[in-house]
């Protein structure tokens, strides 16, 4: 089956804590990507700035672009926040770096990916971030989850 659940996805909380709403999608293709994103879970819970409202099941898809590894693991996840944008970006990136990230090409295999989807409904176009992401309303990975988010 391509959806499924574990201990914290799906996850659903009444109230937020801090005023940004952010949506951040996960994926994972190297590893145990249940246990990573239960492990995330609980490291984004223990954070002071962070909040999770909300997680959707999991979904088990084919990769793109780089089309020569194994299948992915997705989710979104939805949480409130006191970071800036481009903070949350700077600690996305930490976490990542965390759970053993390495970033050897394009579209690589990975042990975590966490892209920032929306935040509040801001429009943001740098070097760094593009808020919404660009690519989507492109992605299963991202729609699907979003869509079974309430399911």
């Amino acid at each position: 089956m391509n959806i499924f659940s574990n201990t914290f996805f799906p996850f659903h909380k009444k109230k937020a804590k801090f005023k940004h709403k952010v949506l951040i999608g996960i994926g994972c293709n190297v590893g145990d990507c249940s246990r990573r994103f239960k492990k995330l879970f609980l490291f984004l819970k223990s954070h002071p700035k962070i909040d999770i409202s909300d997680t959707s099941y999991l979904y088990k898809n084919p990769p793109f672009g780089y089309l020569e590894q194994d299948n992915f693991i997705n989710s979104v996840i939805i949480i409130s926040t006191s970071f800036a944008p481009m903070e949350l970006l700077n600690f996305l990136l930490y976490t990542e770096k965390k759970f053993n990230r390495k970033r050897s090409f394009k579209n690589a295999p990975r042990t975590l990916d966490l892209d920032i989807i929306m935040y509040d409904n801001i429009k943001l176009n740098n070097k760094r971030l593009n808020i919404p992401h660009p690519f989507f309303k492109q992605r299963d990975s991202v729609l699907l989850p979003l869509y079974l988010l309430r399911k």
